[in-house]
């Protein structure tokens, strides 16, 4: 996928404002050490994204905007924090309350405005390495109830051999029943179908139950 533009837009604390916009908005989703960052600056092609320090440091919803070619026009990656995510809004966590926030907003506090999408869909990134975690479990679960288009992607492929890819991709699809995306972020395997999917959300063409029901 050529780019044409990529740019970090805005970054949203917990008391900051959600963002609003026309565009579709494609939220991404994992352990606070999965690789989130990398990956984004793989897909824009250069650097918009810095990764925390360490795990868990970051605790910001981070906005970016993708410009890019042949029509597709543009979409939002929207970064939540690593995990991140809160079935219910009911954890205590700062930023576990911040992604309730982003999927659940208040009326009174983000009024809807026309023109504003809100997520086309969630991808969610598991590291290769480590499947079957309990904390991917437990966010595929929940991102399944939201109802929204869900893509799985396991990342740092690369740091397994061959023979070690194919069986923890087949140990993550049995743990999660869903169709796993190998991405190597930093040698680009992968990008290509990852990024037909992102733009199959994008255009609204993804099932909410794509890559389902895999044993």
């Amino acid at each position: 996928m050529k780019i044409q533009a990529a740019e970090f837009v805005t970054s949203v604390g917990l008391q900051g404002r959600l963002p609003v916009s026309h565009l579709p908005q494609v939220v991404l989703v994992g352990r606070s050490n999965v690789g989130k960052s990398t990956l984004i600056n793989a897909l824009a092609r250069r650097k918009i994204a810095r990764a925390g320090g360490a795990p868990g440091t970051t605790r910001l919803l981070n906005v970016y905007r993708l410009s890019l070619a042949k029509a597709h026009g543009e979409l939002l990656l929207m970064d939540l924090p690593g995990y991140g995510y809160a079935r219910g809004g009911s954890s205590n966590s700062g930023f576990d309350r911040l992604t309730a926030r982003y999927f659940e907003p208040d009326p009174n506090e983000t009024p809807d405005r026309p023109g504003n999408v809100g997520p086309s869909g969630a991808v969610l990134l598991v590291d290769a390495r480590h499947p079957g975690l309990a904390n991917d479990r437990e966010a595929f679960t929940w991102l399944q109830e939201l109802g929204l288009p869900l893509v799985v992607a396991a990342t740092k492929i690369d740091r397994l051999t061959r023979t070690a890819r194919t069986k923890n991709l087949r140990a993550h699809q049995t743990a999660l029943g869903h169709t796993v995306l190998p991405v190597s972020a930093k040698l680009g395997d992968g990008l290509p179908t990852f990024w037909a999917a992102l733009l199959a959300m994008a255009e609204g063409s993804l099932s909410a139950t794509m890559g389902s029901s895999v044993r």
